[in-house]
């Protein structure tokens, strides 16, 4: 019996390394469009100087161009694209791309130790110029997801001539405001909910937070509702990476030490250079999505930043059901309203 089980260990730890060896090596891609028009690539983009994962999908490569700008640092949003980006698809055409150092743009032996926020937004603005020439259209609508928001403003007011409009979904705004109203949800839902060890760790970090050196937990804003409400994102999340075509897991491995090359960097960048005091004015019109309950960046603060800043048309707008990505969570409300908004913009000659 020992033999046999010892065979059968070693015939396992065989196939296991069969797999992982296949899954490193498989190639990837995105699924096929149907239609004459159609266009679905993914594939890598050499943006200043380093290559650039991007892609691109839409039922007619001639529709309305949407960049995408994802969050973070360093979390390429691709994993969520199938599931998600289907609606969206058959009127826009949709790029998403991974940021330097992040995700399938992640290349070993590079040097990222030079990353920040004016290199992504030098990045973002290229590959705006890639896609225009790529697709024939003169300007995009750019929309920032999360500490995207935080690259595409930027982006936006250093050259408002590439852009239809700017929409941020989860509006990064003044840092100890965001994180603040964070730590009170978090606070608060954990003493409604007797977990009082949970109310405890959180109000140990205010004086931290309120000095910029800490952020509000975010496992313990996900458990209490402040991340998603109609989704589970980490889970979505982790089958995107292991069972959607775009990645295998060589990619996975580039996720992960992206993530540990380019997030404490970044995000210290933003909590120490708030965005309302660097992007005060916007020459395009501008939109902040909101979830009503999202606490990963406040509805609150981001408010207040919107009511400050300068624009020739803005809106706020809140999906009243979702928290941190009503794009995924009310997808069918938000294509809606952005199929909507496009054709305000076209109405009133912002193309």
């Amino acid at each position: 019996m020992k033999r046999k089980a010892l065979r059968v260990l070693k015939i396992s730890i065989r196939l296991i390394l069969v797999w992982i060896a296949i899954g490193l090596i498989v190639p990837t891609w995105t699924p096929q469009i149907e239609g004459k028009n159609s266009i679905s690539s993914l594939r890598q983009v050499m943006i200043n100087g380093t290559g650039h994962e991007v892609m691109i999908r839409g039922v007619d490569r001639r529709n309305p161009v949407v960049i995408f700008v994802h969050g973070g640092p360093g979390c390429s949003e691709i994993p969520y694209v199938t599931k998600y980006q289907d609606l969206l698809e058959q009127h826009f055409t949709i790029v998403h791309y991974d940021q330097r150092g992040s995700g399938k743009s992640y290349h070993f032996f590079e040097d990222y130790s030079h990353l920040s926020t004016d290199v992504l937004v030098d990045d973002l603005l290229a590959l705006t110029d890639y896609v225009e020439e790529e697709l024939g259209q003169q300007k995009v609508l750019l929309i920032g997801h999360s500490f995207g928001t935080y690259i595409g403003m930027k982006a936006a007011a250093k050259a408002p001539g590439k852009y239809a409009a700017y929409i941020g979904i989860g509006q990064v705004s003044d840092h100890v405001m965001s994180e603040t109203d964070s730590l009170n949800f978090v606070i608060d839902q954990a003493n409604r909910a007797g977990n009082l060890d949970d109310a405890r760790q959180a109000e140990q970090l205010r004086a931290s937070i309120l000095h910029e050196k800490a952020s509000t937990p975010r496992a313990l804003i996900r458990k209490y509702g402040g991340a998603a409400r109609l989704i589970d994102e980490n889970l979505d999340y982790y089958t995107g990476f292991l069972f959607h075509p775009e990645y295998n897991l060589l990619d996975v491995i580039r996720y992960v030490r992206g993530v540990a090359v380019s997030q404490r960097p970044l995000l210290e960048e933003e909590a120490h250079a708030d965005l309302p005091q660097i992007v005060k004015k916007l020459d395009i019109p501008a939109y902040f999505v909101m979830g009503q309950y999202d606490y990963m960046t406040s509805v609150h603060a981001a408010k207040a930043y919107f009511e400050e800043l300068v624009a020739p048309q803005k809106q706020f707008v809140v999906f009243p059901k979702s928290a941190h990505y009503p794009q995924f969570e009310e997808k069918e409300a938000f294509a809606k309203w952005l199929v909507q908004t496009w054709s305000e913009l076209t109405s009133r000659g912002n193309m």
